[in-house]
């Protein structure tokens, strides 16, 4: 016998059918790849796409939106180009670029898009962070004054960078330029401050080597390396700064911590950028970059900057920027080099020829400056460092007065003496980094007098036998001068007692 069914029940079941139907419904926009190769594509059917926005491409291939056209999106892809194809369907995916964020990422090596690419696990769950992020204003800023220490003698007593600050390393290839900034993350260790080292555009053995070092010294456990090679696409080396910029304002804004990012170099960087834009057909302008040029630094290197103190009193974080820039053949008044220039805090200039004649760090102190100064030290290095600059840079003018042969007086030549013994002594073997303590102790003997009998090729063993006899018989002093940061009264007394019994020992 059939069953009978009600009306009702049919319109229950579907009115149900529908409910359901419309929960699974989901809404997509798609385009299709119009063209595609050397890094860009052109996208037809994206009418609503976002400047910036993340876009999925076939193979789990993300990209970004890079150019908004009248018929089309123009996109830069972040990944292997080669396996994409005209027809391929692209999908919007409503999110900015964006790179995981948090201390998993401490000791790690990852890509501008935050996947690990060292030996190490995966990285799941982490929360993120946009790759472009507003400036903080003046507001919410606080004046640079605490110094965050280099562990290099003439850069932290004469171009001394302050914790918020833009300091850039500038230089012909080879002289030092990266030396520096990995000296300045190892000399972190123990000092509470996060690193990230960008690497743009270096070999991939260049930066296996950096890793190492910093592993041996102990400092990838408050490091993170982020690295677009020489052989990545050009979209991923255009995005790594400000990748690497967006994982240390986590710690900044997030965990209240200072920060210190390295971008090695934003000169490869520029290169990329240019490379995309022509691609893309933006219209080119000097040197063939595009007008926008100057943005593309200045956005990402404004995000620097020394957070005011919570209303409770609590300490804000900090983000200090070292960028490096590569000049050719000393030629710093090229596009790039004084685009940088111009949004930096100060300069600290490389020379060739002071590389190859020794004096290593290479830095011109006469043309290297620091517009935080003296407020970025410690009272006993601004004590004892006040005229040194000026100093030594008499001292050069001088040489090159005394190569003509001109006989000179007795108090020039005491001078002269005088700058080279401290030439020396500023010298300073790679990837060893000296406590403040130290330098501000072998600083004042120089300053002093104390070194001007020693011969120039004993400096260094000086150097070496002076801190074995303060740490072994005074160690007193170098702790007054770590804990209070000043050398006066007592501790000065004592210094300078030090120095005479050492100084008559060693010359015997």
């Amino acid at each position: 016998m059939a069953t009978k069914i009600k009306s009702g029940e049919v319109v229950s079941v579907l009115k149900k059918e529908i409910q359901d139907y419309g929960q699974d419904l989901k809404m997509e926009e798609v385009g299709q790849i119009l063209e595609v190769g050397d890094g860009i594509a052109r996208i037809f059917g994206l009418e609503t796409a976002m400047a910036g926005e993340l876009l999925e491409f076939p193979g789990g291939i993300m990209g970004m939106v890079f150019n908004l056209e009248e018929g089309s999106v123009g996109a830069v892809i972040l990944g292997s180009y080669l396996k994409l194809k005209e027809g391929d369907t692209v999908k919007r995916t409503g999110r900015v670029v964006e790179v995981p964020v948090g201390r998993e990422l401490l000791g790690r090596v990852v890509d501008p898009l935050g996947r690990p690419i060292d030996d190490g696990p995966p990285l799941e769950g982490l929360a993120t962070r946009p790759v472009e992020y507003l400036a903080p204003g003046i507001a919410g800023r606080q004046p640079v004054d605490e110094p965050l220490q280099t562990g290099i003698k003439p850069i932290d007593a004469m171009i001394p960078i302050g914790r918020g600050q833009r300091e850039l390393i500038i230089g012909d290839r080879s002289t030092g330029k990266t030396a520096i900034a990995i000296d300045t993350i190892i000399n972190q260790k123990g000092k509470n401050c996060i690193c990230v080292y960008v690497a743009v555009g270096q070999k991939g053995s260049t930066v296996r080597n950096v890793v190492e070092i910093l592993r041996e010294a102990g400092a990838m456990d408050y490091t993170i390396v982020v690295a677009a090679t020489a052989s990545d696409p050009s979209p991923l080396q255009f995005i790594a700064p400000y990748a690497g910029c967006a994982m240390a304002e986590h710690f900044m804004y997030t965990e209240d911590e200072d920060t210190l990012c390295v971008y090695d170099d934003l000169t490869k960087q520029a290169n990329a950028y240019r490379e995309l834009c022509l691609l893309l057909r933006r219209p080119p302008g000097r040197e063939a970059y595009p007008g926008d040029v100057f943005y593309l630094h200045s956005r990402l290197l404004e995000r620097s900057a020394r957070l005011k103190n919570h209303a409770d009193g609590k300490k804000a974080g900090s983000l200090t920027a070292l960028p490096i820039i590569e000049t050719q053949e000393g030629e710093v008044s090229a596009y790039i080099p004084t685009n940088v220039i111009s949004i930096t805090d100060g300069q600290i200039y490389l020379q060739p020829n002071l590389f190859f004649a020794g004096i290593r760090p290479a830095i011109d102190v006469g043309v290297s400056v620091s517009r935080v100064g003296g407020k970025a030290q410690i009272p006993g290095m601004k004590k004892i460092s006040g005229g040194l600059k000026l100093d030594l840079a008499s001292y050069w003018e001088l040489e090159a007065f005394a190569q003509l042969g001109t006989e000179l007086d007795a108090a020039t030549q005491a001078k002269l003496d005088r700058g080279k013994a401290m030439v020396e002594l500023l010298k300073q073997d790679q990837y060893s980094p000296l406590a403040v303590e130290d330098q501000v102790a072998i600083i004042y003997a120089g300053t002093s007098g104390y070194l001007d009998k020693v011969p120039l090729n004993r400096i260094k063993e000086y150097e070496e036998r002076f801190f074995a006899f303060i740490r072994e018989k005074h160690a007193g002093i170098l702790e007054a001068i770590r804990t209070t940061g000043k050398l006066e009264g007592e501790n000065k007394d004592a210094l300078d007692a030090a120095a005479t019994e050492f100084t008559k020992t060693f010359l015997g």
